[in-house]
């Protein structure tokens, strides 16, 4: 048997790795300057998470959400206290997609209502309903098609609402920050207009900081720079630093019922272990303060760059644009420089670091980045 074709690799594997770097067989050392899409939030095989996640495992590695498990609500009490969002219930899944999917369905649950409005260039995940509110026709299949999800442009404030008066809509959902298409950055004006039109309109307001939040753009969430509080918030990607979970915040207004939601591996004992790791982590070494303070080192130094084009961004969520092929310089810096980046459609390239990123790192990073433009 051989595997479903479905990945363009580099022709590189990393076997091992420690803080942002990673290593190959033979030595050869990268610098991570894109953590996996934005997983690896405390570094490569960091020592307490190595612990917390060997520890968990040869005590109890899983069972089912049938039992009480104890791990789960302390995490929610941990995340919680972290976030800002005590006051809002947990429930834990195994992705992004997942959760997107989850809240959708919430919103649904708690309005009586079917349709969503989602923005241009959104990514949500390639699960069915998630793929449904992603602005890619590449990747949804006739299966997936559907009415209920409409698309306004980012950042254009007239045009949702123009949308959200004229359906009968269960929810809105945003990218804290848009990472798929290239970092684009909503308004703070436009997502505090959010906030007041679907409270306006008793629809719910999901943001999705699967790739924004944890930390990375120097708030604990994207939308935090905003001033508003959502009715859901989807996390992922860094949650656990290459463990598989995914996790939806849910505000107090939202009532339960047995059997409303349920997953087989999601809050599962091995993630839980991981996750609380990562909290202890960023909270004992200050990582969002580095985050904050390193991606701003980054940014005005991308800025002063005179071949690069609109640079943005949060903290280490991170974008520019360049004039030639953002693939080939991509390229150039992981074959000459050794520098692992992320890409964003023809020109763009993307940056996200591990929290824990240096300054150090960081001039390597733009040194490399001036030698091959």
């Amino acid at each position: 048997m051989k595997l479903f074709d479905v990945y363009s690799l580099y022709d590189i594997e990393p076997v091992r790795g420690s803080g942002s770097y990673v290593f190959t067989a033979d030595g050869t050392q990268y610098l991570d300057f894109y953590g996996g899409h934005a997983v690896i939030s405390i570094g490569h095989a960091h020592p307490h998470y190595v612990k917390a996640v060997a520890d968990q495992v040869a005590r109890l590695g899983f069972y089912s959400n049938s039992v009480v498990n104890t791990l789960q609500s302390d995490f929610a009490a941990r995340f919680g206290k972290a976030c800002g969002y005590d006051d809002y219930s947990l429930f834990l899944c195994n992705s992004g997609a997942e959760a997107n999917e989850n809240a959708v369905k919430l919103a649904s649950f708690h309005t009586g209502r079917s349709r969503v409005l989602a923005f241009k260039s959104a990514f949500h995940g390639r699960t069915s309903g998630a793929v449904a509110l992603t602005d890619n026709q590449k990747i949804v299949a006739p299966f997936n098609e559907t009415e209920n999800v409409s698309f306004a442009p980012l950042n254009d404030l007239a045009e949702a609402e123009k949308m959200l008066r004229q359906g009968d809509f269960a929810a809105v959902i945003v990218e804290g920050i848009q990472g798929v298409a290239g970092i684009r950055v909503p308004d703070d004006s436009f997502l505090q207009g959010l906030r007041n039109l679907t409270k306006d309109l008793g629809v719910v307001l999901i943001l999705d900081e699967i790739q924004s939040g944890y930390g990375r753009t120097g708030l604990f969430f994207a939308h935090q720079y905003a001033g508003i509080r959502p009715d859901i918030i989807t996390c992922a990607k860094g949650i656990a630093n290459g463990f598989p979970m995914g996790a939806v915040l849910i505000s107090p207004e939202f009532k339960a019922h047995k059997g409303m939601l349920g997953t087989t591996f999601g809050g599962n004992h091995l993630a839980c272990a991981a996750a609380t790791a990562v909290i202890e982590v960023i909270e004992s070494e200050d990582l969002i303060a580095n985050a904050a303070m390193v991606g701003s080192f980054l940014l005005d130094e991308l800025r002063a760059i005179p071949q690069l084009k609109d640079v943005r961004g949060r903290g280490l969520m991170i974008g520019f644009d360049v004039d030639g092929s953002a693939a080939d310089l991509r390229r150039k810096l992981l074959f000459e420089k050794h520098i692992f980046t992320g890409g964003a459609g023809e020109h763009t390239l993307r940056l996200l670091p591990a929290l824990g990123v240096s300054l150090d790192q960081a001039e390597i990073f733009i040194k490399a980045l001036k030698e091959v433009i």
